[in-house]
């Protein structure tokens, strides 16, 4: 493993932790893309996708990474957690760009009631900051 990616993944480890959103800007590319499970299409650009994970990050509680896979710039986190009394398991697939930073990140989820219940949940936060013009998920 490079330098680059273990100081990524002891930062991101860190940030997620700690739940230290304003340093998490600083991990995402200005061009990210982000394929969300609530979500049809991909979420475009680093404000979007810093609110998105923010939310995600203060609602799934006991968010844990479990193990890592890890080739080259290509990353595989997986997690688990749960929103109330459903339990969540998924992985984090993340493209780092060449200065380390989350060029494309596609997170898988199960199971599917854990996914609506996600959504449930931070939908209404999502609408609400884009109404307030912070982008737009199709």
């Amino acid at each position: 493993m490079s330098d680059g990616v273990q100081a990524f993944l002891t930062e991101w480890h860190r940030i997620v932790s700690e739940k230290d959103l304003a340093a998490l800007p600083s991990m995402l590319a200005e061009d990210i893309s982000m394929g969300a499970p609530p979500y049809w299409a991909k979420l475009q650009g680093r404000d979007l996708v810093r609110h998105l994970l923010g939310l995600v990050i203060h609602t799934i509680e006991d968010f844990t990474y479990q193990r890592e896979w890890l080739d080259g710039n290509e990353l595989a986190l997986e997690f688990t957690g749960h929103v109330g009394e459903v339990d969540l398991q998924g992985i984090d697939l993340i493209t780092l760009d060449e200065h380390f930073a989350i060029r494309n990140l596609d997170v898988l989820m199960r199971p599917v009631n854990g996914v609506i219940r996600l959504r449930e949940t931070i939908a209404p936060q999502m609408a609400e900051y884009l109404s307030r013009g912070g982008g737009s998920v199709a």
